[in-house]
């Protein structure tokens, strides 16, 4: 194979045919083209024009390609095509006891076996093609050209030793990390340089589109539409590229969700979706090197619980937190990842939270369930009046405005930074975590920061006559109700902000 030397179209047509014949490949025929510097018909230029907003073709191989394709257009099998190309029929190079990789990465192990499967179907459609592989294991397969094909996850430890040959990027635009906030430009900034050594490697992304951030939307603002540019960018819809799929179902789905099928099919950005706090705001509200605070006494502290049950995919979170003047302070988050024995979890978070305090907040999604389990151990479980939804919403102005200090803690910022505002039809503004994310630990980190603050403001209304207080008229009312306060609390007379008759105060042993 590597002796004849045959275009990435001769591989496609001519040793892959039964594959890839008929007509409904001709768009993909064009890309690839394109891609690799050959020469394009009239149609196939004018083809090339409406998918990628330039006017001029390459003529040689671009170092980027950017297949942003709605669903079932084929990238998948189009990428496998692909990497035998780079790892079956190009020559390299290289120094003695290098090894060349091919990295497949994807979000997961599972889905970048899709690519893997394809890739180990298509050898076996060719005995030529089939003659050349040495070893196969799930996540990798040894060529005898030298070339290794290997599945990568998408996080910031992919490694920065491989020389490759290639790197394809499976639905980048919805990769989530649990130890990274910016998982696809952490990858790319990890596999670059092991690209610049291999003459003619190519970063080869394809994914569906979704929200206007991440490298997607980067790579499609800065680089479609721009002749010249090593990197090319096509955009289109599914049935550009893959005419079989119906339209009927298409229609359909946009029936169901027009702006989640505007983007799912017909690759277009989401622009009801954008980022809720940038990645600024948390750096600035975080307080380097603060993990935990222990609690002081005196101190006026409010607790929230995110429960789980201890199977499936929800984690059990606990935060705690209070104010200072007009600052609200983390001062807990705790985390307990399934599966784990709810029981013995409900002992430890018990544990944890009463130096601080003898009441936590909960939504309702959990049922009653935490309210008996906690009751055990002497922590009285409230049910908070916000949606998780809403407590994000209410939290935001003050990461804003720099009223809040948070925990250095890698789950909290990734899972904070990971959450979308999306507004609806309606014109009402929704928070959430994205596809595929989590949103337990910074659920608990709001609801502890909210109740702190809220308690605050009832405080005032109760004690102080109103919230027209200056600045400074509301610290020395803080600094001289809090002891004033806690005393009543203990004496039965207690309140609670949503329980304005006491009948939590009066329960709880102490009040912190």
């Amino acid at each position: 194979m590597t002796q004849e030397a045959p275009t990435i179209l001769q591989l496609m047509d001519r040793v892959l045919g039964d594959t890839f014949g008929g007509e409904s490949w001709a768009t993909w025929r064009t890309v690839l083209r394109a891609a690799f510097g050959l020469e394009l018909t009239a149609d196939q230029l004018a083809q090339f024009r409406d998918l990628t907003g330039r006017q001029t073709a390459p003529t040689q191989p671009v170092s980027e390609l950017w297949l942003l394709l709605g669903r079932r257009a084929g990238k998948s099998i189009i990428a496998a095509l692909v990497a035998i190309y780079f790892a079956c029929v190009r020559e390299y190079r290289v120094t003695p006891g290098e090894q060349l990789v091919i990295a497949v990465i994807a979000a997961d192990r599972k889905q970048g076996r899709i690519i893997k499967g394809y890739i180990s179907g298509l050898l076996d459609a060719s005995a030529a093609l089939s003659e050349l592989r040495v070893s196969e294991t799930a996540d990798s397969i040894t060529l005898r050209t030298g070339v290794r094909v290997e599945i990568v996850t998408a996080s910031h430890r992919v490694s920065r030793g491989y020389s490759y040959a290639a790197v394809i990027a499976d639905e980048m635009a919805f990769w989530r990390s649990e130890d990274s906030t910016d998982p696809d430009r952490e990858v790319l900034t990890a596999v670059r340089p092991g690209m610049a050594t291999v003459t003619g490697s190519m970063l080869i992304v394809l994914s569906s589109v979704y929200a206007r951030r991440g490298e997607t939307w980067r790579a499609y603002r800065d680089h479609f539409g721009h002749d010249d540019d090593p990197a090319l960018v096509v955009k289109a819809p599914t049935r550009t590229f893959n005419p079989l799929v119906a339209q009927s179902v298409i229609d359909r789905a946009c029936e169901r969700d027009p702006l989640a099928a505007a983007a799912e099919w017909h690759a277009e950005f989401r622009s009801d979706l954008e980022t809720f706090v940038g990645l600024g705001i948390i750096a600035e509200s975080t307080v380097a090197g603060r993990a935990e605070l222990p609690p002081v006494p005196g101190v006026r502290y409010s607790g929230f619980l995110d429960a789980s049950g201890g199977s499936g995919r929800d984690s059990m979170t606990l935060a705690v937190a209070h104010v200072e003047g007009d600052v609200a302070i983390l001062d807990v988050v705790r985390e307990w990842r399934p599966p784990f024995s709810p029981d013995q979890v409900t002992s430890d978070a018990a544990a944890i939270v009463e130096p601080y305090t003898t009441v936590l907040y909960a939504d309702r999604y959990a049922g009653d369930w935490p309210l008996v389990a906690f009751r055990k151990h002497g922590i009285t479980v409230a049910h908070c009046d916000r949606t998780k939804s809403e407590l994000y919403l209410e939290v935001l102005p003050f990461l804003n405005s720099h009223k809040v200090e948070l925990l250095e803690s890698d789950r909290l910022h990734q899972q904070l930074s990971g959450l979308e505002r999306r507004t609806t039809r309606g014109g009402k503004d929704s928070v959430d975590h994205a596809v595929g994310g989590h949103d337990d630990v910074v659920n608990a980190a709001a609801g502890a920061l909210v109740m702190a603050m809220r308690s605050i403001e009832r405080e005032i209304r109760v004690w102080g006559g109103g919230l027209d207080y200056t600045p400074e008229d509301e610290r020395a009312f803080r600094q001289r109700k809090a002891n004033e306060l806690a005393e009543t609390v203990l004496a039965g007379g207690g309140w609670f902000p949503g329980d304005e008759g006491g009948a939590i105060g009066r329960q709880s042993r102490s009040w912190r």
